[in-house]
């Protein structure tokens, strides 16, 4: 991870977990892309979410750069569905990236955020017929077929509107990755994709290779999310090209892509140990080139869906320190001014974060406390337990790492207004998303 450690902390203090351009400045406030974080909340209101557009920038550059060094044929393709908008779209355009979408509304602000319709990857398990004409029609470059219903479904859609549409078909290889269950997908029991070892993979194949309306231009696996070693990825290349060799002797059909999907894993907490993303490349490159050398098959173009590993690190929550409760021998909470509402996983998945004080780091620790959330739920909890210097009321509070799966969750529970997203670089600060409004709260009530 390219982890920044400040050296204004004294000896002997805990030093926080910091990327990209994240630093601290003499008055030993946080600073992201040159930006002081306690000016951006006075100027924007917390919670705020504040995205480091350089290390974003670095990370797309970098699975870019590492595919190219190694002579493959490739593209990297984000995953919107860890965050999006039109801010991010356009800088996804600037950095020459594809994006995969997962609905008709990903596909309407990919688009107007200046995305190539042709650079556009449509997945999802339960597309509906408006959503499949709507692609259609937008001239999205790729549909990935995930189940036989949506093989008729969608030749029945290109037959009425008289075209044709390149697609690709996702593969259940039969994989366990070493992740939390919710975020795992490429094992037998998935409610995503055809199944190898039933003989579903190979009834698609067939099904779409004969329909003349759709153009099949490979196969996509996607194991599961927040992986951090590679062997899970080797495992899915022996068997997604074994069973690519056996349809090359059966039909005579080889693909032009393997898309071996994406869940890089990232650093939340300093337990945390993934390998760095370009690592992920050269494993899956090595692995595909291996196999095909192996079983005398033509080297595929390779494509990657990398979100987490682009966005995570990126992104920062600044909240607002409020109450505080301490129970004698039992716990102290410290609450701040957000929570479940922008930030599900912890209570979704239990996932565990880092933190630390925004305005003033140097502060040395000497409590164990409990964040948590505004929300009217017990387990409203943003980090069980984390050391802290006294807090105040008033005290900027930031998580790291919650660049994706942040915002792209947030809700409006007990009628929370979803936070203000700004994106730093260079010294400078502009506005991705605007906090919403109580008007905007209502907007859609009907009386």
């Amino acid at each position: 991870m390219l982890l920044f450690l400040i050296n204004q902390i004294e000896e002997g203090e805990e030093m926080p977990l910091l990327f990209g351009t994240a630093k601290f400045n003499e008055q030993k406030h946080l600073t992201i892309g040159g930006c002081d974080t306690v000016a951006l909340a006075e100027k924007y209101g917390t919670p705020l979410f504040v995205y480091d557009v350089e290390h974003i920038r670095q990370r797309a550059r970098g699975f870019k750069q590492t595919f190219n060094s190694l002579g493959v044929k490739n593209k990297v393709i984000y995953a919107s569905k860890a965050f999006c908008c039109l801010a991010m779209y356009k800088l996804l355009e600037e950095e020459e990236l594809g994006c995969d979408v997962v609905s008709a509304g990903e596909i309407y602000t990919a688009i107007k955020g200046g995305m190539s319709p042709e650079n556009i990857e449509f997945h999802g398990n339960n597309k509906t017929s408006e959503e499949l004409a709507f692609a259609v029609d937008q001239g999205v470059g790729t549909i990935i077929i995930d189940n036989f219903y949506e093989i008729d479904l969608l030749s029945a859609i290109l037959e009425e509107k008289g075209k044709k549409q390149e697609v690709m078909f996702r593969i259940t290889p039969g994989v366990d990755a070493e992740t939390h269950d919710y975020i795992l997908t490429g094992q037998v029991d998935s409610k995503f994709g055809f199944d190898v070892a039933s003989g579903q993979a190979t009834d698609a194949l067939e099904r779409i290779l004969a329909d003349e309306h759709l153009v099949l231009k490979g196969a996509h696996c996607h194991i599961g999310s927040q992986i951090f070693s590679a062997e899970g990825f080797l495992a899915a290349v022996e068997k997604m090209l074994l069973i690519l060799n056996e349809w090359k002797q059966s039909f005579g059909y080889s693909v032009d892509v393997l898309n071996m999907g994406g869940g890089f894993g990232v650093q939340y907490t300093k337990a945390d140990d993934p390998l760095e993303p370009e690592a992920f490349v050269k494993a899956i490159v090595n692995a595909v080139t291996g196999q095909c050398e192996l079983l005398d098959y033509s080297f595929p173009e390779i494509w990657i869906e990398p979100g987490r590993s682009i966005i995570a690190e990126a992104g920062t929550t600044i909240y607002t320190v409020g109450s505080q409760k301490s129970i004698p021998g039992v716990r102290h909470y410290v609450a701040v001014d957000g929570g479940m509402g922008d930030n599900i996983r912890p209570a979704l998945y239990d996932a565990q974060y880092d933190g630390f004080l925004a305005n003033r780091i140097s502060a040395e620790p000497s409590e164990e406390v409990r964040i948590v959330g505004k929300y009217c739920e017990s387990g409203d909890v943003l980090i069980k337990g984390i050391e802290l210097p006294p807090v105040q009321a008033g005290d900027l509070f930031a998580i790291t790492s919650t660049g994706a799966y942040g915002y792209s969750m947030a809700n409006n529970y007990n009628r929370n207004l979803k936070p203000a997203v700004v994106f730093v670089e260079n010294g400078e600060d502009r506005l991705a998303i605007r906090r919403e409004s109580f008007e905007d709260l209502i907007a859609l009530d009907c009386q």
